[in-house]
């Protein structure tokens, strides 16, 4: 059975794709193994990876351009979560009664594998490599997909696994309508793309909680228990699932929780309970506490042996670009943080270092809020050096916080200038609390330039 009980959408026809990146090129094979006759449409430049790929598989596409009137003749189509529905283009579907949904609820139609999905503004990348971890050493035949790693669609058409771990996010999730997750992770909502949700936290709330959508009470909600936004949209949006929540402030009779020695107690009824020592953990930190948590119980759930989840939380190595440690140079400490596009995300960077941090933030601002920065700036950082075009907002923010914040022309720039204002023992730490591409292509682009700096100096 597939993971859409009834079958709402076109199973043939003129399928078309819009946006030719790496879950538009999945769709778009998965579409022409079904039987669609399939049209990618990109208003960019195609990347030459995807392009010789489409090739390869005989698929009509056109780039830099949507020809508006082929595409309109479409019975159903798939679109990348990076366009808005306000579009115009988007908007003219869906007047003329064209389904538009995501490559996620598109691919989950063809599978009967069981579907964990994770979401939250921080986190998810790193919850769901360690859940994928976990599960692959404990012998699970797993993918990997959602936002991270190969498309979901790509995997179901190709590769076929019994359980996947998919991190979703809101912008994924705006465009699924019937899919059901068979376990759902919300680890937190704080504001992010606020810009995407009319700049309402509660838009964005009802976003995350679509997650829950279509869940039986043969499934499982894991969430924060001590996240206020996921505690306001629990008493909004209802589910049928099982509960198991998470928390360092308060023991649970099901779930997981922090006690009085410092050790992580998970419990989920009828398995056994799986109890580990804080220290222990390969990720460090309050915040990779909480990740450990969720992880855990997905693999309490999935019937995995405590020694395999011991192991596997002690060996785990962290993603690229998320409190990555690049060098230690005349004893200070250069961090690559560069996935840090939000508020939060920077919040819980500089709540894992001692003080005295020379921060690099900046780029482009989403309608950040800096006052949860605030009183972690005044007691741990001791400069701010600025990146992007627009360096302003930061300035207006943090100028009474700390002693030094300066503007940079580069990567290059910016990392010379903390350099030279740190001593040792300090950290050097590019968290930037903003999207990339007024300078960059994306984040990892910004942390590869950042990684680059350090190790010319």
């Amino acid at each position: 059975m597939a993971n859409i009980a009834h079958t709402y959408y076109p199973q043939t026809g003129f399928l078309v794709i819009l946006g030719a990146g790496e879950s538009g090129v999945g769709a778009a094979i998965l579409g022409k193994d079904k039987g669609f006759e399939v049209f990618v449409s990109d208003m960019g430049a195609i990347g030459e990876g995807y392009r010789k790929t489409l090739q390869e598989e005989e698929i009509d596409f056109e780039e830099q351009q949507h020809t508006e009137h082929k595409i309109m003749q479409a019975a159903l189509v798939v679109k990348s979560p990076g366009i808005p529905n306000h579009a115009p283009l988007i908007k003219t579907l869906k007047q003329a009664g064209i389904p538009v949904i995501s490559e996620i609820e598109f691919a989950a139609q063809y599978t009967d594998a069981k579907l964990y999905c994770i979401t939250g503004s921080n986190g998810k990348s790193t919850t769901t490599m360690l859940t994928h971890y976990m599960l692959q050493r404990g012998g699970v035949n797993v993918g990997l997909a959602g936002n991270i790693g190969k498309s979901f669609a790509l995997q179901v058409a190709r590769a076929h696994h019994d359980v996947y771990v998919l991190e979703i996010s809101s912008f994924m999730l705006d465009d699924m309508y019937h899919f059901r997750a068979n376990l759902a992770v919300i680890l937190n909502i704080t504001p992010d793309h606020l810009d995407r949700y009319d700049y309402q936290m509660a838009n964005y709330r009802a976003s995350k909680f679509r997650l829950l959508r279509n869940q039986t009470k043969d499934d499982y909600f894991i969430y924060c228990l001590d996240d206020e936004e996921t505690l306001k949209g629990l008493a909004e949006f209802k589910t049928e699932a099982q509960h198991l929540p998470f928390t360092q402030k308060q023991e649970v009779d099901q779930g997981a929780y922090l006690d009085a020695e410092k050790q992580i107690i998970i419990k989920v009824p009828n398995k056994d309970i799986f109890a580990m020592n804080m220290e222990e953990l390969s990720l460090q930190g309050k915040h990779n506490a909480y990740n450990n948590m969720a992880s855990g119980l997905i693999a309490k759930v999935q019937e995995l042996r405590n020694q395999t989840m011991k192991e596997s939380m002690e060996s785990y190595v962290n993603i690229e670009h998320r409190l990555e440690h690049v060098a230690c140079i005349g004893g200070v400490n250069y961090i690559n943080d560069s996935k840090a596009t939000n508020v939060n995300s920077v919040w819980y960077a500089l709540e894992s270092f001692s003080p005295d941090i020379i921060l690099i933030m900046g780029g482009v601002d989403k309608g950040n809020d800096y006052e949860m920065m605030r009183d972690l700036v005044k007691s741990k950082v001791k400069a701010i050096v600025c990146i992007g075009k627009d360096t302003m907002r930061i300035h207006e923010s943090f100028e009474e916080d700390t002693e030094v914040i300066v503007n940079s022309s580069s990567m290059q720039d910016a990392v010379e200038i903390a350099s030279y204002l740190a001593k040792k023992g300090d950290t050097v730490l590019l968290s930037p609390a903003c999207a990339s591409f007024d300078w960059f292509k994306n984040y990892e682009e910004r942390g590869e330039k950042f990684k680059e700096a350090v190790m010319s100096l």
